[in-house]
């Protein structure tokens, strides 16, 4: 049966998740956008920062109001009183930051992508596990309202059997930006790509054939990607990511009774409309604040760690392995590597 009306998200305020003590591992614009909607939205508490160097720690902290500044990794998180390390560093030191703090029996929010490939998500796990801490992915994406309201429309059956995903996510960037160096794991695949990977497999399962095509950017990195993906069901998707230019940023899921479709910056808090075979069309509308949501995913964690928990039923980390999985296969179809960022990571180390 068609709906007549769309559910309400049952997403929890923020601010009624019980406060940790954060040790914010990294202090670049990811860090500092999620520190600032964290103060905002919540009772979380910036307890120390972690940089390479102590100017740059005790700039951010002195920003975010932490009392604690560290001019090394391994300082920050040997901190007694930090409960949980959010790992925001680039791309290529995410696994070798995330085990650092695992291992020094820290709770982890780990940046996407959590690695350079599926192997290293599943290191991250296998660290955890030992640890016995909690660990997930930020792939804040999912802790949004929206996505909740469309988790209950696609739980609901009523878009009858789910045949078609399409997601495009693309952003123009120009040198010396960080997404344009190769010794930093640049390009579209980790970093917009994860977005529309995580939204196929999120909706229609994991894939049993991934096939790709590259084409490079002008200083010879990888510039975008057309990747298709089909299930055991039947389903496909069509995904496209690129930091050539500025798309559309939409996405959509299909059944054979209806169509979710998401606007324009997808991934972001905005609107989403539910058309049904037979039925009414039904929008969601959302204040559009952009990253000011991160502190949805900070919220789950903090609820999930207070509970004695060591994952989130909203992005379980075979989620997250399946989505790296999916993204070793494009590398596979399309001859891309990380081997420079991983080579450069091992000579810093």
């Amino acid at each position: 049966m068609p709906l007549t009306s769309l559910p309400t998200p049952r997403t929890e305020d923020s601010a009624d998740a019980p406060p940790l003590r954060w040790g914010i591992l990294g202090t670049g614009w990811i860090a500092d956008t999620f520190v600032r909607s964290l103060r905002r939205h919540t009772r979380q508490v910036v307890h120390a920062v972690g940089s390479r160097t102590t100017e740059s720690a005790q700039r951010a902290a002195a920003a975010w109001e932490a009392p604690l500044a560290y001019g090394t990794y391994e300082a920050l998180v040997a901190d007694p009183y930090v409960d949980v390390v959010y790992v925001a560093t680039p791309h290529n030191y995410h696994f070798p930051h995330a085990v650092l703090a695992i291992e020094a029996g820290k709770h982890v929010l780990v940046e996407k992508p959590v690695g350079l490939d599926a192997e290293e998500a599943r290191g991250i796990a296998a660290a955890a596990a030992r640890a016995g801490v909690f660990y997930m992915e930020a792939m804040w994406t999912l802790f949004l309202p929206k996505f909740d309201v469309v988790r209950q429309v696609l739980d609901s059956g009523v878009l009858g059997r789910v045949v078609a995903a399409h997601a495009d996510m693309g952003e123009r960037f120009d040198e010396p930006h960080r997404i344009m160096r190769p010794d930093l794991a640049g390009g579209p695949l980790l970093d917009l790509g994860t977005y529309a990977a995580t939204f196929a497999t999120w909706t229609l399962g994991p894939p049993t054939e991934v096939t790709a095509v590259a084409t490079p950017a002008p200083n010879g990195i990888n510039g975008q990607l057309a990747i298709a993906l089909s299930t055991q069901s039947g389903a496909t998707a069509s995904l496209h990511t690129t930091i050539l230019a500025d798309t559309a940023t939409r996405a959509s899921v299909i059944g054979t009774q209806g169509r979710i479709d998401l606007g324009t910056r997808f991934y972001l808090p905005g609107p989403m409309t539910l058309h049904q075979r037979g039925g009414p069309s039904l929008s969601w509308a959302e204040p559009m604040v952009e990253h000011d949501a991160l502190h949805f995913e900070a919220a789950e964690v903090a609820r999930r760690v207070a509970a004695g928990e060591t994952g989130s039923p909203l992005r379980p980390w075979a989620d997250t392995v399946q989505t790296m999985e999916v993204m070793d296969r494009v590398r596979g179809a399309t001859g891309l590597d990380f081997e420079q960022a991983r080579a450069d990571r091992e000579a810093a180390v």
